[in-house]
């Protein structure tokens, strides 16, 4: 990360809160951008692509991400990150961290709300909340993040309709887009002929559970060489006063305890 980038906690909580995302540009350097970028190309090289249209089936999409690489372990834990969230979320977890690489002629995904998945009775407060880092430019012309700004203020059963104006997230390599939960978004359009890579990392409360199921898809052997942060963000967490307990005891404490 670039020293001096103004990524802080009040500005990207009074954009979520108003308009239901927040665009930071330029938080990481251009060397951090291409040395990311190489190790998820790597990863993508043995990607298969989606298997609907949800996923996109000219879309690759890299699960179990922290058993794949750590390239993405300090910006899981960046202390503005995790300001935000516990302004957003509380105790809270990684849920779906994804890379996303949308490749040319991938139509616009479906919009929906990412907090759609819990059957919560509605309006309830903030569960879900995403950042997306983008590891190419980000434009409207390749496939750049589809938002209804203001959308997670909506009343209950309300739907996107045509009448409804969509914000396109573009923004520089390096920059990073926070958006809630609630908000209506979707991935855009790749009209160009090149890929546009992207990677999720979303995070959920705590008392939910996470899309992905990290305690099986990370080995413990490689949790265990992991902070302690990132332990408790991939599931290995208490939610107070003690719910997710194991024998009554901390789940980090099973632990393999010569892993590092």
């Amino acid at each position: 990360m670039r020293p001096g980038v103004p990524l802080e906690v009040e500005p990207i909580v009074r954009g979520l809160d108003e308009n239901g995302y927040a665009v930071v540009p330029g938080v990481l350097d251009r060397s951090t951008v291409a040395a990311i970028r190489s190790e998820l190309h790597r990863l993508l090289e043995t990607t298969p692509t989606g298997r609907n249209d949800f996923e996109g089936f000219a879309t690759k999409r890299i699960y179990r991400l922290f058993a794949k690489t750590r390239a993405f372990d300090p910006l899981a834990t960046h202390p503005v990150l995790l300001g935000v969230l516990r302004r957003t979320l509380g105790h809270c977890q990684l849920s779906a961290p994804t890379g996303i690489q949308i490749g040319p002629g991938e139509p616009a995904q479906i919009l929906h709300r990412d907090d759609s998945i819990y059957p919560l009775p509605e309006p309830h407060g903030e569960v879900v909340l995403n950042t997306m880092w983008a590891f190419d430019d980000f434009t409207v012309e390749n496939g750049a993040t589809r938002l209804v700004v203001g959308s997670h203020r909506w009343e209950v059963g309300r739907q996107p309709t045509d009448a409804d104006p969509i914000t396109h997230l573009e923004m520089p390599a390096g920059s990073v887009a926070f958006y809630t939960g609630s908000v209506w978004h979707g991935g855009g359009a790749n009209r160009t002929a090149e890929p546009r890579l992207g990677v999720i990392l979303e995070y959920a409360a705590a008392w939910l559970r996470p899309q992905e199921n990290h305690v099986i898809g990370v080995p413990p052997e490689v949790v265990a060489t992991l902070p302690d942060t990132l332990q408790e963000l991939l599931g290995y967490n208490i939610f107070p006063p003690f719910m997710g307990y194991v024998d009554g005891r901390h789940p980090r404490r099973f632990l393999p305890a010569d892993a590092r």
